[in-house]
């Protein structure tokens, strides 16, 4: 169901232009070993064009742990995201719970209330 979901607001985002169709990392085959790959091949061609080349690279995984789910769930309503779809990505969010186990050690079950949940 879920992969379902992810799929249809993909081609949904796409059609609308909230995600650029270059978008590498959330897109099916693209990635950030794409985007590399791809980035290379321009400053290889730029630098042979005897341009200059100025890249800066900032990662952006971690700001995805502090997502507010109600924030998050306003953004999506604002970009279209409404009724029936909204309320089931609520009520899976709802009652999330996570725990860290190293070795046989695990941690205090803690409630979610931000951050993303990936589904692949």
């Amino acid at each position: 169901m879920e992969r379902i979901i992810v799929n249809q607001m993909t081609c949904f985002f796409l059609d609308t232009g909230v995600i650029n169709k270059a978008q590498h990392g959330f897109l099916k085959g693209l990635s950030t070993t794409t985007n590399l790959l791809e980035a290379f091949s321009d400053w290889t061609l730029s630098i042979q064009a005897q341009k200059s080349v100025s890249v800066a690279y900032i990662d952006f995984a971690k700001a995805f742990d502090t997502v507010s789910h109600p924030n998050l769930l306003h953004r999506l309503k604002t970009y279209g995201i409404d009724g029936c779809l909204l309320h089931w990505i609520e009520i899976f969010w709802s009652g999330r719970t996570q725990a860290n186990r190293v070795g046989k050690c695990v941690s205090t079950i803690m409630n979610l209330s931000s951050g993303t949940i990936i589904i692949g």
